[in-house]
């Protein structure tokens, strides 16, 4: 599961860089074309920067994914940042669903977005909770 999650946020990461290609199409299809255009207001790299951060962001979330399931060398804080991991995509993705229908404002595309992060989520909460309640029920084992 964590290996799972963690080639999705890679991929996401890549798309991120990938649709600076078409920026203003990407931002626009994922619903974030307005805000970008008052950040490109301040500065015109800005909406690119921002952009290419949050690429980074889902970056280390999938090498966290990846090195928590041993696919990549152990990196630190590992246990505690695949729950915050697991804790940030949960939170965005009941956050969201919640403020839309309290709002009345969900989207189809929204909603979409809300699911996959809870799917990720999911994936990180149960992969970490599998991966060190077998970690410590084999250190027990072999004591």
């Amino acid at each position: 599961m964590l290996k799972i999650g963690g080639y999705i946020n890679i991929l996401i990461a890549i798309a991120h860089v990938v649709g600076l290609i078409v920026a203003e199409k990407m931002f626009e299809v994922t619903g974030i074309g307005k805000e970008m255009t008052e950040l490109a207001q301040t500065h015109s790299s800005l909406p690119y920067l921002l952009t290419i951060l949050v690429a980074i962001i889902f970056f280390v979330f999938g090498l966290y994914g990846l090195s928590a399931d041993n696919k990549f060398r152990k990196l630190p804080f590992l246990k505690p940042v695949i729950f915050t991991i697991a804790g940030i995509y949960l939170l965005r993705g009941f956050g969201e669903l919640v403020v839309d229908n309290t709002q009345g404002t969900n989207s189809t595309v929204e909603t979409i977005y809300s699911l996959f992060a809870l799917i990720i989520g999911i994936l990180f909460l149960i992969g970490g909770l599998k991966k060190w309640k077998l970690t410590t029920k084999n250190e027990t084992t072999n004591h």
